[in-house]
């Protein structure tokens, strides 16, 4: 596949490293000549100039890449840059760089196919990090929602019973199930929990510790909490 991205710094030069040690071809474009010259050393394609003009990006052929992810540290810039990606029948990524602007940009779904805030997802992995074991984040759906994936240990309370005796709070619903070692499916009512079980569980915050407390044991719950998920 073929990707531009917009924007050579921190993030942006990641994601086209990580891109092309996939074996796709990618396109840099950036206005800041040190961050250019960065990027040519590592051997990517780079067009000088502002991402956010229709007449520099016109350079990076959009008709023929699949993507465009405008990923520089300059909010306004990159949502511009896919705007104009999106004319060009490309799909579009747009870094923001503050999380309380996330709903604001949301608005423009028909313009933007997907936002992403890296300081989030890199503290989510920095929490698993922390927490390790039985309770791993997995994404922040919301300002008041979270994905979780919770392994069912022998501290359990509801070791033995099946899916159709877990009583979870309101507020939170278990979305996927998977025995240990095998593939997430389709929560199944009548699957029993054993130790080594996972669940996707999708919570509220107000209800997490609780969900922690009934699903993985209350000993792991106490110590999740220390973390915070």
């Amino acid at each position: 596949m073929r990707f531009v991205i917009v924007g050579a710094g921190r993030v942006g030069l990641r994601t086209a490293r990580v891109l092309q040690e996939s074996g796709h071809e990618v396109v840099v474009v950036e206005d800041d000549p040190t961050s250019v010259d960065r990027a040519r050393k590592e051997g990517f394609d780079v067009i000088e100039g502002d991402g956010s003009t229709e007449e520099v990006l016109a350079k990076a052929d959009l008709a023929t890449a699949d993507a465009l992810g405008a990923l520089s540290g300059d909010l306004n810039d990159n949502f511009i840059a896919c705007m104009i990606a999106k004319h060009h029948g490309c799909r579009t990524v747009l870094r923001i760089d503050e999380d309380y602007r996330e709903d604001i940009y949301r608005k423009y779904a028909s313009e933007v196919d997907e936002v992403i805030y890296p300081e989030r997802l890199g503290a989510i992995a920095a929490k698993n990090a922390l927490l390790g074991g039985s309770i791993r984040a997995v994404a922040d759906i919301a300002r008041n929602l979270q994905m979780v994936e919770l392994t069912v240990t022998a501290d359990s309370p509801m070791q033995g019973y099946t899916l159709s005796e877990l009583e979870l709070p309101a507020k939170s619903r278990v979305l996927a199930f998977g025995k240990q070692d095998e593939v997430y499916g389709l929560p199944d009512a009548d699957a029993s929990l054993e130790a080594g079980d996972r669940l996707v569980v999708l919570a509220d915050f107000g209800v997490l510790d609780d969900v922690r407390r009934i699903v993985v044991g209350e000993s792991q719950g106490r110590a999740a909490a220390a973390g915070g998920v």
